[in-house]
């Protein structure tokens, strides 16, 4: 495959590191005709009766070895990746009790709340972050106070009081409906004891995601979020149904995989495949990506941004708040480099043209319901 030549170089973000946007606000604007950017961190989204950055970070390569690669080495600079984050304004971090490979079980859960305990920068944005963990629909658990204490596990861990959003991982309606109601009613039980600030759910379809939401409206328990794996790789009729009931609903769709496992960041080709189980994916899907990784590369150097950015920037634009996964400086300080500008109307028609030329998208999760 003749991919055109793709730059990763990564686009400076020190003005998000220089401004003190909250202090210097109504200086700047008093002195300046300065027009501020639609999107800063320290704008926040409403998520229920939570309100969270534009962009959150994803913690699932905390703790996993077989997928991508972790070490307890790695720890160190997680935490300089956290502190970065939450000195620039991000207060959403997405985790999940299954994350962790084998003995490391729940690592990120551990790591995040080691991490807050040891923030040491400015005063109340500790207070500010939001954890939204999710809680695994493993078989053994069959009853709603199973649930819970998979819920008081997740607090454990996280040595917490209250979890921010406490949400069901996947639906077991092709395989167990009645485990699917104990589950549900859990989440009704966790909200009620004040074990979590808002519930949601992830790998849900339209048609179970409107069941739930009914379910516990009944119950008197605002459905807060759904996440879906949405991105430029993975987004479709089906995607575009969920978002239209979030809409109508007030849920707030979160976007996982927005650069779809690094395939849209333009590092990788046919002959500089990641190592693990990715490569596999990766050999099925980039041949056919010519297309859109050239219209990413295009509008990244008009930007002066970079291909993971924009592809970022995309999905907050469509009304997503993506969790791109972080496990370096570099990658924190690039995704932060999503923020502060939006893609035009134009822009985004040219890069959604050239996925749809894509022959193959992305694999979606095996639980993910209709």
């Amino acid at each position: 495959m003749a991919l055109c030549a793709l730059s990763t170089q990564t686009t400076s973000t020190a003005t998000i590191h220089a401004i003190n946007f909250r202090a210097s606000n109504e200086t700047i604007l008093s002195k300046s005709t300065f027009k501020l950017p639609l999107f800063w961190p320290w704008q926040k989204v409403k998520m229920g009766p939570l309100s969270v950055s534009p962009m959150g970070f994803g913690t699932w390569a905390w703790g996993n070895q077989l997928l991508w690669g972790y070490q307890e080495s790695m720890d160190d600079e997680l935490q300089q990746v956290f502190n970065l984050a939450v000195d620039n304004g991000i207060n959403l971090f997405d985790t999940a009790d299954s994350y962790g490979t084998g003995k490391l079980n729940g690592q990120s859960e551990k790591l995040l709340g080691k991490f807050i305990r040891e923030y040491k920068g400015k005063k109340g944005l500790q207070d500010n972050i939001v954890i939204a963990t999710k809680l695994a629909a493993y078989p053994w658990r069959l009853t709603p106070g199973q649930f819970v204490n998979a819920c008081k596990s997740s607090l454990d861990r996280m040595e917490l009081e209250q979890i921010g959003i406490g949400q069901l991982h996947w639906s077991t309606a092709n395989y167990n409906p009645l485990q699917e109601m104990a589950l549900w009613d859990g989440l009704v039980a966790m909200y009620e004891k004040g074990l979590v600030q808002a519930v949601g759910v992830s790998n849900y379809g339209p048609k179970q995601l409107e069941k739930i939401h009914n379910y516990l409206k009944a119950r008197g328990v605002p459905l807060c979020s759904a996440q879906v794996q949405f991105s430029l790789l993975s987004f479709g009729d089906e995607q575009m149904e969920i978002m239209n009931i979030c809409d109508s609903l007030g849920i707030q769709l979160i976007a996982y995989s927005p650069l779809g496992l690094g395939m849209l960041t333009g590092k990788y080709t046919l002959s500089n495949l990641p190592s693990g189980p990715r490569s596999l994916l990766f050999r099925q899907i980039l041949p056919g990506l010519e297309p859109l990784l050239c219209c990413l590369k295009a509008i990244a150097s008009r930007r002066q941004k970079t291909m993971s950015q924009v592809a970022i920037n995309w999905c907050i634009s469509k009304g997503t708040i993506p969790i791109p996964g972080v496990k370096t400086i570099k990658q924190t300080d690039e995704n932060l480099g999503a923020l502060g500008w939006r893609l035009s109307r134009n822009e985004m028609t040219q890069l959604e043209d050239a996925a749809r030329q894509s022959p193959r998208k992305m694999i979606q999760n095996i639980f993910q319901t209709r």
